[in-house]
């Protein structure tokens, strides 16, 4: 039996438990923090939890303990915008958590209100300029890390997503539970960390969304590795950075991506990934684009 109820909903069909999502998001950037960290002497003091205690950390957002211990008990109701800020500014809160906290804090009632995150079609004008990308692998990505649509040169570097069932073109599941993407991705540690961060974010802002809970559920249940990483509530936003991978036909890559967020396409966005310009990769990937549909077929095959 599973003994990590943080994933689970209210029901069969609910999405996540937001009161639970409240209090452990606030428990744990809570226990992040050392008292040190924020001038506490704590010299000769015994501390029976890591971290600041609750009182510590409700005196340095100028708040009575009452208060404080009802809201990481998940009591977000009638919850003011500046106690939150006080709250993010004494848990030091970077700005993707303080918003993540301003989205738990919302009363359930008026998020349930909101329309369903469905699984939208990109725009045929988007398919376009993805397939115009010649020579850099690019993709559009959509809610709960789904794979919308992509060019050739990412079925080349990640595989042939065509072959695969709609529900099975996410980048959660493809991370944890297809062994063949942990082969290609050199660093998958980080990769996997920054998947469970953006399935967070993406939790805090629609927490009735029953396909994330089943999505957390079913990880949760396959890969200890994600129940792990879930139960940090780290959050991040996608943005840019820079991935290592080892393709099976061209070898090591070294590709930077950027990634751009649609307005108004159902929190759609647009990833694309290039070398250097004159490095080895820039070579690789001009060698995978010669490749064609063989390059496709091998994309996410295992290194011999």
């Amino acid at each position: 039996m599973d003994d990590n109820p943080d994933h689970r909903g209210h029901g069969p069909g609910d999405g996540l438990d937001q009161r639970a999502e409240l209090s452990e998001f606030l428990r744990t950037r809570r226990a992040r923090l050392k008292p040190e960290d924020v001038g506490i002497a704590s010299v000769g003091r015994h501390r029976r939890v890591p971290g600041l205690r609750r009182e510590e950390l409700a005196q340095l957002a100028g708040v009575s303990v009452a208060y404080y211990t009802r809201l990481e008990q998940g009591n977000g109701r009638n919850v003011s915008a500046e106690v939150l800020d006080a709250i993010a500014r004494a848990l030091r809160l970077s700005e993707t958590e303080h918003a993540h906290l301003t989205h738990l804090a919302e009363p359930r009632q008026r998020r349930r209100r909101q329309r369903a995150v469905r699984r939208p079609q990109p725009r045929v004008a988007l398919q376009q300029l993805v397939d115009s990308m010649e020579g850099v692998p690019a993709y559009i990505g959509g809610a709960r890390s789904d794979i919308l649509a992509w060019n050739r040169m990412a079925a080349a570097l990640f595989g042939d997503w065509g072959a695969m069932p709609a529900g099975e073109r996410n980048w959660a599941r493809l991370t944890f539970l297809n062994p063949e993407y942990r082969e290609l991705f050199r660093d998958w540690e980080q990769k996997a960390s920054d998947m469970v961060s953006y399935l967070r974010l993406y939790a805090g802002r629609h927490p009735d969304d029953p396909e994330l809970s089943a999505l957390v559920g079913e990880l949760s249940v396959k890969s200890e590795e994600f129940r792990k990483l879930w139960a940090t509530h780290d959050v991040k936003e996608k943005g840019h950075g820079v991935k290592r991978m080892r393709h099976p036909l061209v070898g090591e890559l070294t590709l930077a991506y950027e990634t751009l967020h649609l307005p108004d396409d159902d929190g759609q966005f647009l990833s694309v990934y290039h070398a250097e310009p004159g490095s080895a990769s820039a070579e690789a990937l001009r060698l995978l684009a010669s490749w064609g549909a063989d390059a496709t077929r091998a994309g996410t095959q295992a290194p011999r």
